[in-house]
């Protein structure tokens, strides 16, 4: 059996191999407890002058946390061991954004949930060929987390907020495009920027040399569309916008309907309501908040969401039984109530306690 992450020392770089390939490289407990450690060391370690993470295998960097074990522990009455993943992944996911030396993301593959937070805090986030990204949390009943609360309101063009409430894939291009991605690098260079990495020299200049210029991306044309539409200020004010945007006779407007379709008003929809209600009462706190508050306040609406309904049934029906028909509680965004929604964000016994930057 081999280790679910590796942990070496290469030249001048300290190397993270998230190593579950055959499970996409999905985030556990033991795992996070051998990275914030050994981060720390380097953090510390005059030796080491940059971090490199990368995932094992051909098609995932990390395709986030293992929320079926996750559902499983809450299903058995074990919510508190469940809610101590969250915790000490949020301790780490912060912990990154303070570290005081280049870290860099090697991400060819898919990028999701925990994955993200592995990489989205850190100085250099390096897209390759098969970058695949998403937040797809509200599908599943949770949340766009792990720091989601700190990147994806600071998105230009409310792009943050449209990949918070729709969980829509995007490609290196766009990633770039947004900022989610620092530099696109061809897989095929992967190893040699690697190899440069770990050999030392100027981080910048090194990542430089393999860079190239990405092309436009599939999205580059609804850009405008998006920002205009998703910068509403609550969801149902969004989902009328692309209600008229789809009665229209606009370039988007199939588009405009497809996306109503996803998030409609007084439907049932494959989306949590609660789940989108968060996301977007997350988009409005977070953009004023730093990092360290909104995992503080990310942790807050956690230890909510695994005591209650609806991510036990997202993981049921879309990783368990696998019917596509979640029965969300409530059922459709017009019967959200705001203060169900508040109360999420309200301060709990044990608050999140991280670590002082450096430390």
């Amino acid at each position: 059996m081999e280790p679910d992450v590796l942990l070496e020392e290469k030249g001048e770089a300290g190397v993270i191999t998230l190593n579950r390939p055959k499970a996409l490289n999905a985030l556990n407990l033991p795992m996070v407890r051998e990275i914030l450690p050994k981060m720390r060391a380097w953090a510390n370690d005059p030796k080491i002058t940059r971090v490199i993470v990368k995932g094992a295998g051909e098609k995932a960097f990390c395709a986030g946390g293992d929320v079926r074990t996750l559902y499983d522990l809450g299903r058995s009455g074990q919510t508190a061991e469940a809610v101590t993943f969250w915790r000490e992944e949020y301790v780490l996911n912060d912990y990154i954004g303070s570290f005081p030396k280049p870290y860099i993301a090697l991400i060819d593959g898919i990028c999701m949930g925990g994955g993200f937070g592995l990489s989205a805090h850190g100085s250099h986030r390096i897209a390759g060929d098969k970058y695949l990204f998403a937040m797809p949390e509200v599908n599943i009943g949770l949340f766009p987390d792990v720091g989601g609360s700190h990147v994806l309101p600071r998105l230009p063009g409310s792009f943050g907020v449209f990949l918070a409430l729709t969980g829509t894939r995007i490609r290196a291009e766009d990633a770039y495009a947004c900022g989610l991605a620092t530099d696109v690098v061809p897989s095929t260079v992967f190893p040699a920027l690697e190899e440069a990495l770990i050999a030392g020299g100027d981080v910048d200049r090194t990542i430089n040399d393999h860079r190239i210029e990405p092309g436009p991306g599939e999205l580059a044309d609804r850009r405008a569309f998006i920002a205009e539409t998703f910068d509403k200020g609550s969801i149902l004010a969004i989902h009328a916008a692309l209600q008229a945007a789809a009665a229209g006779d606009g370039p988007f407007a199939a588009y405009a309907a497809e996306l109503a379709a996803a998030i409609p008003a007084t439907a049932p929809t494959a989306k949590s309501p609660t789940s989108m209600s968060i996301a977007m009462e997350q988009m409005r706190r977070g953009v004023d908040l730093s990092l360290g508050e909104c995992m503080k306040m990310e942790y807050r609406i956690v230890s909510r969401v695994a005591a209650g309904h609806d991510f036990y049934e997202g993981v049921r029906a879309v990783l368990v039984d696998r019917d596509n028909a979640p029965k969300w509680q409530p059922a459709t965004l017009a019967e959200i109530d705001p203060e169900v929604i508040a109360g999420h964000f309200a301060p709990v016994p044990d608050e999140l306690q991280l670590l002082a930057p450096g430390a």
